[in-house]
């Protein structure tokens, strides 16, 4: 069961990452300003040390969240630099009731392994969606 979940969570990130991809204005202009000199198409992506279970224990359920019975997932968009440190974070779809933040604080303590391109490090973009359900 943990198995399917694990995949399809992958599948939405999957996704997610690549509506982020589309999301170029008429302009040609990116989603968020700031992030042009990041890649979101690299050789090899950047990924969290300890997975997204390793930003789930540094983020705690917000006690607004959990009094309100706030559930779902936050989707962040990371710009993650060539030492695979956070630069920043953009809330693309929140939940309210403090996950949001929350989720920004726990990707910001996040160390990555950085994105790569031809053997090299390099400054890249990579959509994560953070999951907060309240225990049964």
């Amino acid at each position: 069961m943990k198995t399917l979940q694990n995949k399809l969570t992958l599948l939405v990130i999957i996704i997610f990452a690549f509506l982020l991809i589309t999301s170029v204005n008429s302009n040609g202009k990116t989603f968020f300003p700031g992030e042009d000199d990041y890649a979101i198409a690299v050789e090899k992506p950047a990924a969290p040390i300890g997975g997204l279970e390793g930003i789930m224990r540094k983020a705690s359920y917000p006690d607004l969240a959990i009094k309100t019975k706030t559930e779902g997932k936050v989707y962040v968009l990371v710009l993650i630099n060539e030492s695979g440190d956070v630069d920043d974070v953009k809330i693309v779809k929140g939940i309210g009731g403090g996950c949001d933040e929350e989720t920004v604080r726990a990707v910001k303590k996040t160390k990555f392994t950085p994105g790569q391109n031809k053997g090299a490090n390099v400054k890249s973009k990579l959509a994560l969606a953070v999951q907060f359900k309240l225990p049964s």
